[in-house]
Parts: structure tokens; C-alpha cells; sequence
């Protein structure tokens, strides 16, 4: 009997025994009820020349860029989707719970005005961070790789009090560039999470987030690097492009909830101790990683912040 049917069961039985059921915390709203009662004040618009556009043959993934750190790596990418450098490559290295990895395997293509090599961002002083950064807070939840964690507008980041650094974190959807053994070998070939990889924090430079289609990277064709251009490459990317360059009708408009809101407080209160009946345990702790930023659409007539 799969673990479906044997869920199925539990809950269709629990219709029939209503005193099986947990006591749902009194007066605490869930995580859905908050994010659907925040306040557009608490909502923040991202601009669209910090918003990649992938598109593959399943749809459109979005990623949001960093404002705040690795901004060297960031400027390769928009550089590099200016010139449609990604057009028509693929992604040629995705492993089950790992990454998917695409590029130009074979080194082909001339990277024009980018750069043919670019000096490791792993992690970057925290005062310069901040005064760059809109929207931040800290969790109140312990972690095992870095001594803080938190959220600089759309993306998560690690705090480090003795060196007084910042980074962003591999966490699922984490947009990076890959690299050789030399730390300042990136260039063109990135790479997205699939799953948290945080044995890599501070290894490679992470500069951005999947914030919508995730799913499209997900379902892509799990495939090794080919070895010649005879064997299979991977699925194709159709496409890679800035929100900034795409007409009106093509753009997403998206808002992230604020993380110094008290809306993302609540929210994160929430998830780190389910309110809900169905819930007999609650831990009182959440991982970064599993509390992605909520994204939305934007009304109709909210402009940028």
C-alpha cells in the first residue's frame, strides 16, 4: 500500500472521529490567512532589470538577481543575456537532487563584451551590505552552517559575526555560477539548486534566486555532460532575458513580502509553529531553506517601491 493511500485513509477516518483531532492554537491565523490579509505596504516590487526570464520547453522560469551582494556576477549575467549568449544552449549537467547546469559545454561561444573570467563574491562585508539592502531581517532560528541566517529582500543570506561577512545561501532555486578549482575561474556557466546544497555556501557565488517556475527547472531531463556534441546535450534554453528588455505584454510583475514587515514575522511565526488542527507537533523552528520568501503577482495599479 503506498503512503497516499494509507494518508487518504487516516484523514477520510478522521471525518468520521472529529476528537481525533489536534487542538488548533486559539487565535493564531495560518500562514495562508496572513499572506492573504498583508497589506499592500508590506509588499515589495521587484524592478524588472533585476529579473531574469528562462525559458524552456515547458515554460518560463524567473529568477531574481541580487541587489544587494555579488553585484560582479551579476552584471556578467545581464551582460551575457543581453547578447543572447544562453539562446539556444542548454542545460547540460542536471543531476537527481543536486543542480541543473547550463552553459556552452564545449567553450564555443565568444562571450563578446563579458568577461572571460571573474573574482570570487562568496561573501562580502556585512556593513556595505546593509546599507545596499531595502528589505532585511534575521531569523530567530539557530543554524547549522552559518552564525545567523536571514533574508535580504528576495533572497536568503548567512551571517558570520566574527568576520563580519554576509553571503547568500544554496538553498533551493539558488542561481550561482559554476567554476574550476581556481576560485576566480567563473564566467559563463551557471548552475541552479534543486535542492538546498549548504556545503556549497561560500564555496561558489550565489547571485540569485528562482522565485517563480520553479517547476520548469525541476522537470527538466536529468542528464551527465555530454562528452561531444553527438551526444545528448540536454534541454534546450530557448531563451534567457532581462524583464527590462522584454515588452510589457511579456513581463511578470512581481512583489515579495517584505522581511522586516510584520506581516513576514507572522508569516514566519506561523510556519515555524503550525497553528492548524491537523498539527499534533509543533517543532518551533523552521530551516531557511524550507521558508522560501512569498512572491506574488501585483495588483493591478501598484507601482515599484
Amino acid at each position: 500500500m503506498s503512503w497516499k493511500l494509507i494518508v487518504t485513509g487516516l484523514l477520510a477516518l478522521a471525518v468520521f472521529q472529529p476528537q481525533a483531532f489536534a487542538d488548533a492554537l486559539e487565535g493564531k491565523k495560518s500562514s495562508a490567512e496572513i499572506l492573504a490579509e498583508a497589506p499592500d505596504k508590506d509588499w515589495l516590487t521587484l524592478e524588472q532589470d533585476n529579473l531574469l526570464y528562462i525559458e524552456v520547453a515547458s515554460g518560463r522560469a524567473i529568477v531574481a538577481l541580487s541587489d544587494t551582494l555579488a553585484q560582479n556576477h551579476v552584471a556578467q549575467i545581464k551582460t551575457l543575456a543581453r547578447q543572447g549568449f544562453y539562446d539556444g544552449l542548454s542545460f547540460y549537467r542536471v543531476i537527481d537532487g543536486f543542480v541543473a547546469q547550463g552553459g556552452d559545454p564545449f567553450e564555443e561561444r565568444s562571450v563578446g563584451d563579458a568577461k572571460e573570467s571573474l573574482a570570487a563574491e562568496f561573501e562580502e562585508s556585512y556593513s556595505a551590505f546593509r546599507e545596499r539592502t531595502k528589505s532585511f531581517s534575521v531569523s530567530p532560528f539557530d543554524d547549522g552552517y552559518a552564525d545567523g541566517v536571514g533574508f535580504a529582500n528576495a533572497l536568503p543570506v548567512g551571517l558570520d559575526q566574527t568576520t563580519q561577512t554576509v553571503w547568500h545561501l544554496h538553498c533551493t532555486g539558488a542561481f550561482a555560477f559554476g567554476r574550476n578549482n581556481e576560485r576566480d575561474s567563473a564566467s559563463t556557466e551557471f548552475y541552479i539548486a534543486l535542492q538546498p546544497q549548504r556545503y556549497l555556501d561560500r564555496n561558489l557565488t550565489v547571485f540569485g534566486r528562482v522565485i517563480d517556475g520553479m517547476e520548469h527547472i525541476q522537470r527538466l531531463r536529468r542528464n551527465v555532460p555530454p562528452a561531444s556534441k553527438d551526444e545528448d546535450v540536454g534541454d534546450t534554453i530557448i531563451s534567457m532575458r532581462l524583464g527590462s528588455d522584454l515588452t510589457a505584454g511579456e513581463q511578470k510583475h512581481l512583489q515579495l513580502l517584505k522581511s522586516d514587515s510584520n506581516s513576514f514575522a507572522a508569516f514566519v511565526e506561523a510556519r515555524a509553529n503550525r497553528p492548524e488542527e491537523f498539527f499534533y507537533y509543533r517543532p518551533k523552528h523552521i530551516d531557511i531553506c524550507q521558508l522560501p520568501i512569498p512572491v506574488r503577482e501585483a495588483p493591478q495599479g501598484s507601482g515599484s517601491e
